[in-house]
């Protein structure tokens, strides 16, 4: 059984992955989801920053309460 993820946790978790590559799942609304690949740029108390790796390397944050409720998902590469 998976072990019960605090916000804590998934903080530091995040943290200790920073400037590495990710793909990142996000459900934007109405049965939609957006996948994306990114590099981890910087964390803060409260949300991170990813840089993605398209054309126009935009950024993007996301809160850590995303990660635990599963509106975003993080798959480490």
């Amino acid at each position: 059984m998976e072990a019960k993820k605090t916000l804590d946790s998934i903080k530091r978790n995040i943290e200790s992955h920073v400037g590495e590559c990710v793909t990142l799942r996000a459900n934007t609304g109405r049965k939609r989801i957006t996948v994306n690949n990114g590099v981890i740029e910087q964390t803060y108390p409260s949300i991170f920053i990813v840089r993605l790796d398209d054309d126009t390397q935009r950024k993007v944050t996301y809160s850590y309460s995303d990660v635990l409720t599963k509106t975003v998902q993080i798959l480490f590469t």
